[in-house]
């Protein structure tokens, strides 16, 4: 699907065979006029065997934080770790057994080779800025200095949601009308409302279903309607408008129709939002208490607060407010005295005014209740409820106004309880702003703005930001013991701790330019840009591998200085270091640029991968030479230093 095999970016899976063909090709250059034989191209694939090894199984385990998510965005990205894993230990299968083969078939015979004029160009000014910033100590580390800085500075200011706006291709509508409105009068708005949105050339059709569904699962009444909006195909679309803008023109249209507030979603992700916060919206902030004017008094100042912070939209409780009903309080005393039992009381209320069935009606394999009750003007006012009789056990007949005190008060319609506790449920959904700069932002003002009584009442929120919470807490747990693992692994290649340590450089490298994307593209810190990050590192601690790999090399060469080491190692790199990340980078454009459905989830992992490994690659090939040659003095002299191991005399004697 589009997470496994159309996450997968195929410039990463060729970099090992792009190493290999690239070092063959550079034993062709040296003599174009000499014969390969199977012991050059072996010589050349040896060189290089190791360090892409490890590189590739460096990458492979970058994936594997994806295992340690949960729930959804387990779901989505579990796919892809699985498709790129098998894929890259094909890939290094390949690098290692098939290129050689084909190389040497392509390269063994003399012939003209070809030179890339832009490398040709590039070339001896790499060499230049190499030979000025190899030696100098104080600008490789404030460069690699600034680069952290900014890391810091850009993850600090960057927005946070869980998962980017997925986009189903239609919209689903959350209406709520005026309350205590009669079934008809809401059948009515419903075709208002039908109409109104008939009138956006975007629309395909319309489907509004008014109250609860047949199964009950939901407590609405004629004052709700769900409303299903089909959209035409995007690329049919004459307007000029993108979704969003036909939300937010949408939006103003609908606040023209009377007693009517139109909350915004889709089919699929309003069942995930109501099974995850128990509402149909993005965030709720739950009002728990047991007093029902307190509750409804807290949570319309939270509400009219809300409706002032920027990025919240469809601000409304989502329980129905207090209605006028007839309230009767039965006088047991004056029952008693009248000889009038308090269970005949509830009978008359429940049958006459409320209605009882007396027998069912089978209509093909359903049944339906036949119910008998009063006429409407025998109860429809307390005086008329009040006129109703009783008969007392001496066949007397008694008004019910002489047992029961009738009257009008409000009362509340819906009665909502979590964990056995009464709650308001204050709903939003965010438009134009990240999660958690909103969370942050209305909690503060919540708890500055709105008094209440913290003994009796306490206020939560839930939605998409607990999913944001859970899978953030799982990353910084496995995270930290990916990149140990990395370490062992490289701590295996290299035998020492300074050259590892180096290598991971590159994480940080790669996370400027990653940050930088997401901030000129507008996007957030989510799940699926932290998988870009993580694929992204991957790359980035491979490039980095060859290049100390071959500083090595060069350095155990007899008769070389580190100096001069260091820029020819880097120069012979440049070539390999420059190919994998351009077309790793170019394999991600499609999905960096994409707009169709299903692009969403893609979007942000490819614009982290394409921005950062442009700084990766940019500080790879100039940075880590110079910190190389830095750490790599430092050793020399401290091994210079070390004072020789002294054996004194051995003594005789018997054991």
């Amino acid at each position: 699907n589009l997470m496994s095999l159309g996450a997968i970016d195929f410039g990463i899976i060729v970099d090992g065979a792009i190493v290999v063909m690239e070092n063959i090709l550079r034993r062709r250059e040296e003599d174009a006029e000499k014969e390969l034989h199977g012991r050059d191209i072996m010589q050349s694939v040896l060189q290089v065997a190791r360090p892409i090894f490890f590189g590739m199984i460096v990458i492979i385990t970058a994936y594997l934080p994806l295992f340690a998510f949960q729930r959804i965005e387990y779901k989505l990205f579990s796919p892809m770790a699985f498709a790129v894993g098998f894929a890259l230990f094909g890939a290094l299968l390949v690098a290692l057994l098939l290129i050689p083969g084909l190389a040497y078939w392509a390269y063994r015979k003399p012939r003209k080779v070809f030179h890339n004029p832009a490398l040709v160009w590039l070339a001896p000014r790499y060499e230049s800025v190499l030979n000025r910033l190899v030696g100098s100590t104080r600008t490789a580390i404030g460069i690699a200095v600034a680069t952290l800085v900014g890391v810091m500075i850009l993850g600090a200011t960057i927005g946070r949601d869980f998962l980017p706006y997925l986009d189903e291709g239609s919209i689903w509508l959350q209406v709520t009308l005026p309350p205590g409105i009669s079934l008809e009068k809401a059948g009515q708005m419903a075709d208002n409302l039908r109409a109104a949105t008939m009138e956006f050339p975007e629309v395909e059709h319309v489907v509004t279903q008014v109250g609860r569904n047949d199964e009950g699962t939901d407590p609405f009444s004629p004052s709700h309607i769900e409303t299903a909006v089909t959209l035409h195909p995007y690329s049919t679309w004459t307007t000029g408008r993108d979704k969003q803008q036909l939300i937010e023109a949408m939006a103003t249209r609908f606040r023209d129709l009377p007693g009517t507030q139109v909350g915004f979603s889709q089919p699929m992700i309003d069942g995930v939002l109501d099974k995850l916060a128990g509402a149909h919206s993005d965030l709720v902030v739950k009002v728990y208490g047991n007093d029902f004017a307190e509750t409804r008094q807290v949570a319309t100042a939270i509400t009219r607060l809300l409706k002032t912070v920027p990025g919240a939209q469809d601000v409304i409780i989502d329980q129905e407010p207090p209605l006028p009903q007839v309230r009767i309080d039965v006088d047991r005393a004056a029952a008693a005295r009248l000889g009038i039992n308090v269970a005949d009381v509830m009978a008359l209320i429940q049958t006459g005014i409320g209605g009882s069935p007396v027998t069912q009606v089978f209509v093909e394999d359903r049944s339906y209740n036949v119910v008998a009750r009063f006429i409407g003007s025998s109860r429809n006012d307390p005086e008329a409820i009040g006129n109703l009789t009783l008969t007392a056990a001496n066949g007397a007949h008694v008004a019910l106004a002489q047992v029961a005190h009738i009257r009008l008060a409000e009362g509340e319609t819906t009665i909502t309880r979590e964990m056995n506790k009464r709650h308001l449920t204050v709903r939003l959904n965010l438009r134009g702003r990240d999660l958690s700069s909103f969370l942050e932002e209305a909690r503060t003002r919540i708890d500055k703005e709105v008094p209440y009584d913290r003994t009796h009442i306490q206020v939560a929120w839930g939605g998409q930001f607990e999913n944001q919470q859970r899978a953030q807490a799982r990353l910084a747990v496995i995270l930290p013991m990916v990149l140990a693992l990395m370490f062992v692994l490289l701590f295996g290649e290299f035998k020492n701790l300074r050259q590892p340590a180096l290598i991971l450089m590159a994480v940080p490298l790669a996370t400027l330019g990653g940050l930088v994307a997401l901030h000129l593209r507008g996007m957030t810190l989510n799940v699926s840009s932290a998988v870009g990050f993580i694929a992204l590192f991957g790359v980035a601690v491979l490039n980095a591998i060859i290049m100390i790999a071959n500083l090595n090399r060069w350095r155990d060469t007899a008769g070389v200085s580190l100096k001069e080491a260091v820029v020819r190692g880097a120069g012979e790199r440049m070539r390999p270091v420059l190919m994998t990340a351009t077309v790793a980078a170019l394999g991600l454009i499609p999905a960096a640029l994409a707009h169709g459905l299903g692009s969403d989830v893609q979007r942000p992992l490819a614009t982290v991968v394409v921005g950062g490994l442009i700084t990766a690659t940019a500080l790879t090939l100039v940075l880590l030479p110079a910190l190389y040659y830095l750490i790599e003095t430092r050793a020399a002299k401290q091994v210079r230093e070390e004072p020789p191991v002294q054996f004194g005399p051995t003594s005789e004697g018997d054991l």
